[in-house]
């Protein structure tokens, strides 16, 4: 599955519903055992939530969009299937939680190429389930630090402290997927997904009870005015950096 939403695949309503879809419909196809994710956009994976999404909306415009983005992160981090995420660009925020949901992350091994949470700054706060995902990826205190500081961090040092699984060049990267993959599906799909279902319930499950409380939560937060002003100062300072 190809990102293709120029210019950063940012992580819209109309993105993520078609996400959604299309993961329903894979799931749904007995024939369809794995998936791998990459972008058709150069140089990024994906840069996370449409900030545009959560500026200057009304409040059932949030709670929509943020169901959307729940139901994008259980049916990844659920899902039966193999996922593996060649990440070939930079991956922030959002973009890095699709990766960190994923059974297996490779990543191209360039300087130029960011991944992190870095939702503080933005002057906002990862919710619990991308904190849960992230610690069950590198651990309680390098998650820790990193969410508090809101880092990116390179190739190499997210391959270090495990947030991606392997670097590879460029030219070598979706051959490596494909052989992670056949990797994966050489083993009985049944035993895999009991062993992935068990790992990952109690998360899943964490989410599920708190859904409506998780996006009052984040309309609350969203729509305070300081929140709002810190958004608008960040989309000037894109539309500085593009200009």
């Amino acid at each position: 599955m190809k990102f293709k939403s120029p210019p950063v695949n940012s992580l819209s309503l109309d993105f993520i519903t078609e996400l959604c879809i299309s993961l329903e419909k894979l799931e749904n196809n007995r024939e369809c055992r794995g998936v791998i994710f990459t972008s058709a956009v150069p140089n990024i994976f994906s840069s996370g939530l449409d900030i545009t999404e959560m500026c200057g909306k009304s409040l059932e415009h949030y709670a929509e969009f943020w169901r959307a983005v729940q139901e994008m992160w259980l049916r990844l981090y659920g899902s039966s299937m193999v996922t593996v995420a060649a990440v070939n660009g930079s991956s922030p925020a959002g973009g890095c939680l699709i990766a960190l949901s994923c059974d297996y992350r490779i990543m191209v091994q360039n300087p130029k190429f960011i991944i992190g949470l870095n939702e503080a700054q933005l002057g906002i706060v990862a919710p619990f389930w991308f904190k849960d995902t992230f610690v069950n990826t590198v651990g309680h205190r390098v998650a820790e630090r990193s969410l508090q500081l809101g880092s990116l961090h390179s190739a190499s040092e997210a391959h270090k402290f495990g947030l991606v699984d392997e670097l590879v060049p460029e030219e070598k990267l979706q051959e490596k997927a494909a052989a992670v993959m056949a990797q994966w599906l050489a083993l009985p799909d049944h035993a895999r997904q009991l062993t992935k279902s068990m790992m990952r319930k109690a998360v899943l499950d964490r989410l599920v009870a708190h859904r409506e409380e998780d996006v009052q939560n984040f309309v609350n937060f969203i729509s305070k005015e300081s929140i709002q002003k810190s958004l608008r100062l960040y989309m000037e300072m894109l539309k500085k950096k593009k200009s």
